[in-house]
Order: structure tokens, then C-alpha cells, then sequence
């Protein structure tokens, strides 16, 4: 049991780290594509903020660990099957180059693997208290909410700098942009490394409550065992710092969807979307609604460029973006499924 447990939090910060490579873009490619950083630059700003950014709060991090799904029927396996999942759909989406929702990928293992480990029986996803109004919900209030503050974002300074010249504004949003590509990647930290913290307290508390291994651990690993869902200090250093160290190693494929293939950015528009996405971000945050980062700055950017004119915006890009987000859950939900059956198989 105690060596499961430890397999769970390697995979657990596998995952958070892919997470950080594969989100890397949500942050920055707005400032590589409107030449404001270079690469290098954009991701040692958002990893030093990423980090920042994720250990500040935990509200996500309890959403995520006991609102989705009854812990009575997660075990380690479960939330292994639900890990495996995520990952391999992020890693697939990456491969393509494909802005897809690491986020709702966990999300949709999360379920997949609590349904087949019940069973079949429905009941153990909290659909009305968890799932519809704090994933469900969010998934297509939170795009609306980017597309339409960036559009109106964009268009008021359009407005008010519309004498001024060209060059005063690209170099004054320049320098703007530097902060708000800052408080996006904050906001990415805070809302996206607190998912896998609640992953590992949730392995951690069910196994605690579950195990009579983990009653009697000794003294030195003591720190594992918690007897009520709480995020530990190591759990949000560990998780921060691998998720930062993901982000360091970069996502060169989605920053160039993002930064340059969707719509053609300069600096003002950069800094509309980023701010549109730190702002929708930081506030779900509030509130312990763990949005994904790659759809709140997609639709953002797109309501920006849609200022220009709507066919500024390379729709065809965005399709299959949107593919990627509706399959997200359903895929990996089923693919999370066939893994806890298979772990099952082999006797786990």
C-alpha cells in the first residue's frame, strides 16, 4: 500500500509538471508573439511567477480533493488510473500542438476512474454540488467572460488611444505588458499547481482513513498520514516547485498556436488579453473554482483580435481548438475507466 501511495504522488508530480510545460503558454506566447520577450525570457518570468503563484491559497486545491467525487470509493489505484489519463491525453494534445485543458483532463480521469471504481454507480460524482457549478458551469461561462472583456477590454483603449501614435503606444504596452504577462502566469500558479495538491491529499487522506498500513507508520514518514483533508507545507512547496521547474522546460509548440497561428498580436493586444485571463482567473480563484487557464486566455485573445476584424482571427485554428476542449472530459473519462479496469485486471 505504502509503496502505491508513493507511486500515485511520482505520477501525481509527473503530472503537474507536464502541466507546467503543457500551460507554459497560457502565460507568455501572447509576449513572444507580439516580440515583447524572447522565449527564454517569457518562461523564466512565468516560472518565477508560477511558482509564486502556487503557494498562495489552497481554495482550489479543497475543490478539487473533496467536491468532485465521494472519497469513500477513491483509492490509490483510482486516482492512478485518473493521473495516467491526464497525462497521456496532455501528451497527445502537446504532440499536436494544441491548447487543450490539462486541467479538464484530470478533471474527466478524476470521474472516469471514481465511476468504474464504484461500480457504474453514478452517485459517486457530486454533480450538483461539485462537478456542474464548478467545472461544468465554468467550462463555457469562463470562455464567454474572456471573449467578451477582451473584445470590450480592447475596444475602450482602441478608443481612448486612438491619437496617439502607433509607436508610443507599442512602446508604452511594451513595458505594460510585462506586468500583466506576471499576474497572468501568478494566477495560472495559483489556480492550476493547487489541482494536483488537492490529487495528492486526496491519495493521502483516503489512504490514511482507508489503510491500516498507513495507522502505523513510523515516526519519519508520519508526515504522510492526515486524518482530515488538509494541504500540507510539503505538499504546496513540492507541487509549486515542480510545476515551476515544468514551466522552465517550456511548450514551444502551443506558445506558437497561441502567440502567432490564432491572430496576429502587438503589444496592446497582448497585454488586453493577458489582463482579461489574469482577472477572470483570479477571481474563479477566489472562490475555489478551478477554471482551466487554456480556455479563459484562448477566448480572450480571440475577442481581442475580433476588435480588428472577425476574420483576424485564423477560425480554423480555433475549431480545432474547440474540438480539443469538448473531447477532453469524455475521452478521458472513458480512458480512465479502461485503466482502473485494467489495473483491476492485474490484480491492483
Amino acid at each position: 500500500m505504502l509503496t502505491l501511495v508513493f507511486c500515485v504522488i511520482v505520477v501525481a508530480l509527473a503530472f503537474e509538471f507536464i502541466n507546467g510545460f503543457h500551460d507554459t503558454a497560457n502565460a507568455i506566447a501572447t509576449s513572444v508573439g507580439t516580440k515583447v520577450l524572447t522565449p527564454a525570457q517569457a518562461i523564466l518570468l512565468s516560472t518565477v511567477f508560477n511558482l509564486a503563484g502556487a503557494l498562495a491559497g489552497v481554495a482550489v486545491a479543497k475543490t478539487i480533493g473533496k467536491d468532485l467525487v465521494d472519497a469513500k470509493f477513491i483509492s490509490s489505484v483510482t486516482v492512478l488510473a485518473a493521473l495516467t489519463s491526464g497525462i497521456t491525453w496532455n501528451l497527445v494534445t502537446w504532440y499536436y500542438g494544441l491548447p487543450s485543458s490539462s486541467s479538464h483532463a484530470l478533471f474527466g480521469g478524476l470521474c472516469g476512474a471514481a465511476l468504474a471504481s464504484a461500480h457504474g454507480n453514478w452517485a459517486v460524482i457530486k454533480w450538483s454540488t461539485g462537478l456542474w457549478p464548478k467545472i461544468v458551469k465554468p467550462m463555457v461561462v469562463a470562455p464567454a467572460t474572456g471573449l467578451l472583456v477582451g473584445f470590450l477590454i480592447m475596444s475602450l483603449l482602441m478608443m481612448l488611444l486612438q491619437r496617439i501614435r502607433p509607436r508610443i503606444v507599442n512602446l508604452v504596452f511594451g513595458k505594460a505588458q510585462l506586468l500583466s504577462a506576471a499576474w497572468m502566469s501568478f494566477e495560472h500558479g495559483r489556480n492550476d499547481a493547487q489541482k494536483t495538491m488537492g490529487i495528492i491529499a486526496l491519495t493521502l487522506f483516503t489512504a490514511s482513513t482507508q489503510s491500516e498500513v498507513f495507522a502505523n507508520l513510523p515516526e519519519w514518514l508520519s508526515f504522510l498520514k492526515i486524518q482530515e483533508f488538509k494541504i500540507d507545507l510539503w505538499v504546496k512547496v513540492t507541487c509549486a516547485l515542480t510545476m515551476a521547474a515544468g514551466t522552465a522546460a517550456g511548450g514551444w509548440k502551443i506558445i506558437r498556436t497561441l502567440g502567432k497561428h490564432m491572430v496576429k498580436l502587438q503589444p496592446i493586444h497582448g497585454f488586453a488579453a493577458q489582463t482579461t485571463a489574469a482577472s477572470v482567473i483570479g477571481f474563479a480563484t477566489h472562490f475555489g473554482i478551478p477554471l482551466s487557464t487554456t480556455h479563459v486566455i484562448s477566448s480572450s485573445i480571440m475577442g481581442v483580435g475580433a476588435t480588428k476584424r472577425l476574420n483576424a482571427v485564423k477560425w480554423p485554428v480555433v475549431e480545432r481548438m474547440v474540438w480539443a476542449w469538448l473531447m477532453t472530459l469524455p475521452i478521458t473519462a472513458f480512458l480512465a475507466w479502461l485503466i482502473l479496469n485494467g489495473l483491476r485486471a492485474i490484480g491492483l
